[in-house]
């Protein structure tokens, strides 16, 4: 039973993995694409792992799977954002269909 489930899970991160690279595909900017990356992949990566650790068990494989997952929570939202950040700063237009900027609302602030 515990294999199935682990299984199940396997197969819901691929789906989220698939509709994150869709979203690389189709959205219009890397602001987009960030968030894309960001939500759906990490997600997808994370459920794989889990269920990875439900179908080995308590095993070596099984304890290395859930530490990634940690590694993959903490450091895939603070990359994201410091991509995002280094690409506004640089000079990457957002998006004509974009509503706001935080960014440039904060670069205001700085002058």
């Amino acid at each position: 039973m515990i294999d199935f489930i682990g299984l199940i899970f396997i197969c819901i991160g691929f789906a989220f993995d698939v509709f994150g690279c869709l979203g690389l595909v189709r959205l219009p900017d890397v602001y987009n694409r960030l968030q894309a990356a960001t939500k759906c992949v990490t997600l997808g990566t994370c459920s794989i792992l889990f269920g990875t650790f439900l179908v080995v068990g308590v095993t070596s494989a099984g304890i290395k799977a859930l530490l990634c997952m940690v590694f993959l929570i903490l450091t895939s939202p603070v990359a994201a954002h410091a991509v995002a950040r280094g690409a506004h700063r640089s000079g990457v237009k957002l998006w004509a269909g974009s509503v706001i900027d935080k960014y440039a609302e904060d670069r205001e602030g700085e002058v």
